[in-house]
């Protein structure tokens, strides 16, 4: 069980994060090579395992590379996990669908529901998903692209995250009005921003988003910058 994570933001839904106990890392949705927010570079990423939600190019980004690089399994909704298995040549890959979990380095990794689509380069890519990352002492929900809907209550009351990773770019997902709802229906201890001022149509101000949630909810906003390092702490996050 981890008590502590280090989380960073590599900009769009691009998340990695260390377990400070074992020193195992996991890199979600890793959008790098064609990220005009991206700093950092695919060459650079050392990770235990990917996690991909759904099948756009804006997430599975450079994900295929940086399996390879590092020897790493690649975890992803099931439809998505063949696709990229006969394209890629020795990747190693765990096909989940909804409810269903991987253990890697120690993670815990969870499908659940999102309101989205998915495609890869012309090919129906099955459902998108959100994923739950247990590191044992503290629960992240990355939500994925999705809109909002009545089944994130239960994402919450079902596996409680701690943090929750939220879309508020509109357009293509949440805005920051329907992601502040969603984290009523969550109920987090912290919420945190993604998928935002990217591309133009999906520019948004995360203070609005910050300043909704704080109003009617308990839920701490953090709004990283791109690159920014936060360390979190279960028993700071399961006292409050």
């Amino acid at each position: 069980m981890s008590e502590k994570i280090k989380l960073r933001w590599n900009g769009h839904a691009c998340f990695d994060v260390e377990d400070l106990e074992t020193g195992k890392k996991l890199i979600i949705d890793p959008f790098i090579e064609g990220n005009p927010s991206s700093k950092i570079m695919k060459e650079d990423v050392k990770t235990d395992v990917v996690v991909v939600t759904h099948g756009h190019s804006d997430h599975v980004g450079s994900a295929p590379f940086i399996c390879k690089q590092n020897n790493a399994p690649l975890v992803t909704m099931v439809e998505l996990a063949w696709i990229l298995s006969e394209k890629n040549d020795g990747l190693k890959v765990h096909d989940l669908n909804f409810g269903g979990s991987a253990e890697v380095a120690g993670i815990k990794i969870t499908a659940v529901p999102a309101m989205h689509s998915s495609s890869y380069e012309g090919l129906y890519a099955g459902n998108p998903g959100g994923m739950i990352l247990d590191f044992g002492g503290v629960r992240i929900y990355h939500a994925g692209d999705t809109g909002l809907f009545k089944d994130m209550e239960l994402i919450g009351s079902a596996y409680r995250p701690d943090i929750a990773l939220l879309p508020i770019g509109g357009h293509y997902t949440m805005s920051p009005q329907d992601a502040a709802k969603a984290v009523t229906l969550i109920n987090p201890h912290i919420a945190i921003p993604m998928h935002y001022n990217t591309f133009p149509p999906i520019t948004q101000d995360p203070k609005i988003f910050k300043n909704l949630v704080e109003i009617n909810s308990r839920t701490k906003v953090i709004i990283p910058a791109i690159g920014e390092e936060i360390t979190l702490d279960s028993v700071k996050l399961h006292s409050h």
